[in-house]
């Protein structure tokens, strides 16, 4: 038995692709048949490591009296959220609107042309207290289609007006207070005894950590830093850090850190990479680094493809019980050879009776989760070994578990490679490469970009620009979906990050035009900020501008950062223009609760307090240069952009950045210019002139 999915190319849609539910991809094809049939439609929207999502599927849509009665009342939809994150946005926005509360699967019923009249999330197959089961759903709404249409018309007009209700452009000058405003926020949801902010469930939001990072930066708020040092640590010793495999699951059901929801994302990684980085940047604390590596290790070996792509993340569900590829009883350690069982179950708390508790309050078959209650110098102390000593015993220990492990059947991966998570990726491993001084990762992020540009590009008007325009989805060597806000902001934000690390010129270009790109489809040009969808992306009932901060930064917050960089790096006022449009847009909105943008914060900070723009004048072999690229990588500058140039690229970067152009260039004197506003100090030509010039920009951290 299959359905209409059987030849979609996104894994979730075909995981639902036996169900008896006669589903249909979101097509025209199923729009008109609902018309034509008179029927509502029936949307659901999930993804494939979503666990609710295979819950919802094993009770109601592989249940025969579920689906008999789904095909006889609907036309029923399949759509996977993270290809198209444009139509969940829309209905998403409906059902917080009408629940107060929003997740995954999204359940939508709507009329033939897209409108909707109800939405809600999971449903069981019979109604529960408190919730109404899939059954009793559909013979209210089957009842409501016949008898009472006009209620359905109402609501749904209703619906589509508070969905057109955009976003006032607001004329107020945002305030520089806005800040304070977001760390007083920040700093009283924080939890001071296990780190993070709020209570259960808490999610890992590194945007957040960045965000106080740089506050801390640019005003010297040490109590800032410490937040995001108690965070990090509390995370890598949760249970939310897969402490055999590495990796950082998708977020914790409890206040600890220790139970989590076991689903891996690669965006994920990639931000908290960029956190471990940055709080190890300014503080050259060892573990903060080696849980970056770890994290990057984890993606090299699960998650990255032959040709450089990068996989969208794993399930929760191995053998269709969540968690359990990573869960371990005490027992089965006696099972693996050579393995010292008392050190393990010491550093990683394992007991006879297990930690791991069920939605009943239970313990799972005595199972664990593995975590640390201790960092490693501290468990050093206890076992009276040194930390190098410890270190070496718990690679050894986790090695011969890691392989043990590697037998068991392992969760779904999910392997379409999404151009918007590939640029945070890019992102990360450019980071990585510039703060570790490694080039393998460097290369990492290099073959990812070749990557993109080989597999997910078109060019409709080449004569415009020299950039091309993007896909979002590749899989099974075919690229598809029209390019959304997302995916040209995020992988303009890895571009960026890329050539402040290696200096190719191409990257720095490329970065340019494809955010001349963005503004052209995604910009509104008269009122400021970017439309998630391109006015031609025509399958839509209305374009939204997304600014929310979630789990992922939004598009709008990502392409502030950006535009102010290459307004730096350039000079092209067309960039600065877009940003204070966008920046005047938002204002009002962000004002009300500006601890949920705190991305979209640090572009307003390089906004307020300006970047530090560095240029470099030598060539790139010299031994000086590199010292001077070496200490400068050494200091955590976050409003930080840098232009390399030399005799044989200063006709391309003067053209580029105009402000260059006065720049002289001695390939016997390597120097190093400090800017800021287009003008530049006198040349830097020590490294200790360097240093100086470098300590007098950071904060005192003692």
């Amino acid at each position: 038995m299959s359905n209409r999915l059987k030849n979609e190319l996104s894994p979730y849609l075909q995981q639902h692709s036996e169900n008896p539910v006669d589903w249909y991809p979101w097509s025209n094809e199923a729009f008109e048949k609902a018309l034509k049939e008179d029927k509502p439609i029936f949307l659901s929207i999930g993804y494939s490591t979503c666990h609710w999502c295979h819950v919802m599927e094993k009770e109601s849509f592989e249940d025969f009296e579920v689906a008999n009665l789904m095909n006889q009342t609907f036309v029923n939809i399949k759509v996977d959220r993270e290809e198209r994150p444009d139509v969940d946005n829309i209905y998403m926005e409906v059902c917080q609107m009408l629940t107060g509360g929003g997740g995954w699967p999204l359940t939508v019923i709507m009329l033939p042309d897209k409108v909707p009249f109800f939405a809600g999330t999971y449903f069981p197959k019979k109604s529960q207290p408190g919730r109404i089961g899939m059954i009793d759903l559909i013979n209210r709404v089957q009842d409501l289609w016949k008898n009472n249409r006009d209620l359905i018309y109402k609501t749904s007009n209703e619906i589509m007006n508070n969905l057109k209700r955009e976003v006032k452009s607001n004329s107020d000058i945002i305030k520089e207070n806005i800040f304070q405003k977001a760390i007083d926020s920040l700093h009283s949801s924080y939890d001071r005894q296990f780190g993070g902010f709020g209570y259960a469930p808490k999610f890992p939001i590194p945007h957040q950590l960045l965000f106080l990072m740089n506050y801390y930066h640019n005003n010297n708020d040490k109590f800032s830093l410490e937040i995001v040092k108690h965070t990090l640590l509390k995370m890598r010793l949760g249970g939310i850090f897969d402490q055999i495999g590495s990796g950082f699951h998708r977020y914790s059901t409890d206040r600890e850190w220790l139970v989590p929801h076991f689903e891996k994302m690669l965006y994920d990684q990639a931000l908290m990479v960029h956190s471990y980085l940055d709080f190890y940047s300014i503080t050259r604390e060892f573990m903060f680094r080696l849980c970056a590596e770890q994290t990057i290790d984890y993606v090299l070996n699960n998650l990255t493809s032959e040709n450089g792509g990068f996989f969208s993340g794993e399930d929760a569900d191995s053998e269709g019980i969540e968690g359990k590829f990573y869960l371990w009883t005490k027992s089965e350690l006696y099972n693996i050879p050579k393995l010292d069982v008392d050190f393990v179950c010491k550093v990683y708390n394992i007991t006879e009776n297990g930690n791991f508790f069920e939605d009943n309050g239970l313990i799972n078959n005595n199972s664990n989760i593995l975590h640390l209650t201790n960092n490693f110098a501290e468990l050093a102390d206890e076992m009276s070994l040194s930390q190098e000593e410890f270190l070496n015993k718990l690679s050894i220990n986790n090695k011969l578990m890691f392989e043990y492990r590697e037998k068991r059947i392992h969760p779904f991966k999910d392997d379409k490679i999404l151009t918007d998570w590939n640029g945070l990726m890019i992102s990360a491993f450019s980071k990585a490469g510039r703060i570790l001084n490694d080039q393998q990762y460097i290369q990492i992020a290099k073959k990812a970009v070749e990557f993109t540009l080989k597999n997910l590009t078109y060019s409709v008007y080449p004569q415009r620009y020299e950039a091309v325009y993007l896909y979002h989805r590749f899989r099974n060597n075919q690229a598809s979906i029209q390019g959304n806000l997302d995916d040209y902001a995020f992988f303009v934000f890895g571009l960026l990050e890329l050539y402040t690390s290696c200096f190719e010129f191409k990257y720095l270009k490329l970065a340019n035009d494809l955010t001349l790109t963005m503004i052209e489809l995604f910009e509104d040009k008269f009122n400021g900020g970017f439309y998630f969808s391109s006015e031609d992306q025509k399958d839509l009932i209305i374009r939204k501008k997304v600014i929310y901060d979630g789990a992922l930064p939004s598009g709008n917050s990502v392409a502030l950062n950006n535009l102010i960089l290459l307004y730096s790096l350039t000079g092209n006022k067309t960039f600065f223009d877009s940003a204070e449009r966008m920046i005047k847009f938002f204002a009002g909105e962000i004002s009300k609760a500006p601890s949920a943008y705190t991305f979209f914060l640090n572009g307003l900070q390089k906004y307020f307090y300006g970047t530090l723009d560095i240029i470099l004048v030598s060539e790139f072999e010299n031994k000086i240069t590199k010292e001077f690229i070496e200490l400068i990588n050494d200091y955590y500058i976050p409003n930080i952009t840098l232009i390399y140039m030399n005799e044989q690229n200063q006709a391309e970067i003067r053209e580029l950045c105009n402000f260059t152009k006065n720049i002289e260039i001695d390939p016997e004197k390597p120097a190093v210019y400090f800017c800021n506003n287009f003008q530049c100090s006198l040349p830097i030509l020590s490294i200790d002139e360097l240093k100086i010039a470098l300590e007098s920009i950071k904060p005192n951290f003692q």
